[in-house]
């Protein structure tokens, strides 16, 4: 058959319970630090921000935690996601390699963050929770979680970093179909963005700064609290649910993978895609390489330091050990803003020191040469950070070609691009460019680390 292959399970097949990879690992992760005391955090420390199910989940060590009721309710909508076999694209690169990707573009709001986000909404809920706050890239997340608040009934005000707040105002209007509240950051309704500002007017903002000023923003007014769309222990396992379905769509296909390939920025959809498969590997299943792809502008697995640092350029967040570039880092901006984080999921830092993951980075021109070779074939435009995936897929796929074996690599299609057409308008027009960014910059980011990594 030469026609793109659907593998679709129906709802009765949507996870029952998130899977918690740390109940396989052969060494747990380090554990996030009070930032006063450097000791570990306890669940009170966390409580003035998340409800308390979450900061279980945050902690917890078992391999498997409940899925709600109402949340698989809501999952329902779109879950469970298809798992495509590729076959045009297979044709386009004239590649023996069997390619196949998840996708997760299928959510009402266009990429994999609602899984995490309808979770911490309901949890939110049941906790009488009135208001949440919460930071956004690209603006996925801010999207997710303004659909959650709609459905749950939640208040919520999103602090979108400046560059991507101008460079997709689209996300910006989906937020406020939903009824949220979206400001660009650094803004002027926080201590944080007001001091930012005031060093530099022009600021186009990062994922850190907004991570303050939603922190700041949570803190200061009752029966409020913070959500976070990436890199916490209890987001990555919300996705896992992505990785479960794939395992039991591979089934129905007859086929299991040899390479799987995600994009990462803060590390949840690429965790929430290879962890399930992951766990099964190290409970002795078939072997699966895995590999992140990440940009070369915001390098925090290839080119961080796996170092206790900061999740906020205020210092307001606990320690967490990760790769990362430095709090204070202000990656150029650059179209896949999802990924313009300075450092990696604490858990996604760990599998990569223990040697169980690979990373490799991409400038964003070949990301869209990839994109589009992608969408010309299969008819989905990605977004700029989905295409990170795809560009490292197709060199798996071309090096299948080159060696002349056939190997099933499997992608996570995480979102859409369709809020993103005026990056593919500016790539086409010749007015993207590689962003770099000053090694001067990044050293001095990775030498403000708190002093603790200097003793």
């Amino acid at each position: 058959m030469n026609d793109t292959i659907k593998y679709v399970l129906d709802e009765t097949c949507i996870p029952k319970t998130w899977y918690n990879l740390i109940a396989d690992l052969p060494v747990p992760p380090p554990p996030m630090l009070h930032p006063g005391t450097h000791k570990p955090i306890r669940a009170a420390d966390l409580e003035p921000l998340l409800p308390m199910p979450l900061i279980a989940q945050e902690m917890t060590t078992e391999r498997e935690v409940e899925i709600p009721g109402p949340v698989r309710d809501v999952y329902r909508q779109w879950r469970p996601s298809p798992l495509f076999r590729a076959r045009r694209l297979e044709r386009a690169l004239d590649t023996p390699a069997r390619i196949y990707y998840k996708y997760e573009g299928s959510s009402p709001t266009g990429s994999h963050k609602a899984n995490t986000g309808v979770a911490q909404a309901f949890y939110n809920k049941e906790a009488g929770v009135k208001r949440v706050t919460t930071e956004t890239g690209a603006g996925q997340w801010g999207s997710a979680m303004a659909f959650a608040g709609a459905f749950f009934g939640l208040e919520i005000l999103v602090f979108m970093v400046k560059v991507s707040f101008q460079q997709k105002p689209y996300r910006r209007s989906l937020m406020e179909t939903y009824g949220a509240r979206c400001v660009a950051s650094p803004s002027t309704e926080t201590e944080t963005g007001r001091a930012i500002l005031a060093k530099d007017p022009d600021s186009m903002g990062s994922m850190a700064i907004a991570v303050s000023e939603a922190i700041e923003a949570a803190a200061r007014r009752e029966r409020t609290k913070y959500a976070i769309g990436s890199a916490l222990n209890f987001v990555l396992l919300h996705q896992t649910v992505v990785g479960q379905e794939a395992m039991a769509q591979f089934e129905l296909a007859g086929d299991f993978p040899d390479i799987i390939v995600g994009c990462t920025g803060g590390g949840s959809n690429f965790a929430g895609l290879v962890f399930p498969f992951l766990g099964a590997k190290l409970r002795g299943r078939k072997d699966v390489r895995l590999i992140a792809v990440e940009p070369a502008a915001c390098p925090s697995l290839t080119q961080g330091r796996y170092a206790y640092d900061f999740g906020d350029s205020s210092r307001l967040t606990p320690l967490a050990k990760m790769h990362t570039l430095g709090s204070t880092f202000m990656p150029p901006g650059f179209h896949a803003g999802g990924l313009r984080y300075h450092g990696m999921a604490p858990l996604v830092s760990h599998i990569k020191e223990l040697g169980l993951i690979e990373a490799r980075a991409y400038p964003q021109l070949p990301c869209f040469q990839a994109g589009v070779t992608f969408a010309r074939a299969e008819g989905i435009v990605p977004a700029p950070e989905s295409s990170h995936a795809v560009r490292g897929a197709i060199d798996e796929a071309l090096r299948c070609k080159e060696e002349g074996k056939s190997r099933a690599i499997l992608f996570n299609l995480c979102g859409h691009g369709h809020f993103d057409m005026q990056a593919y308008a500016d790539y086409f027009a010749g007015k993207l460019k590689d962003q770099g960014y000053a090694e001067s910059a990044l050293a001095l980011a990775l030498s403000r680390l708190p002093a603790m990594e200097a003793e």
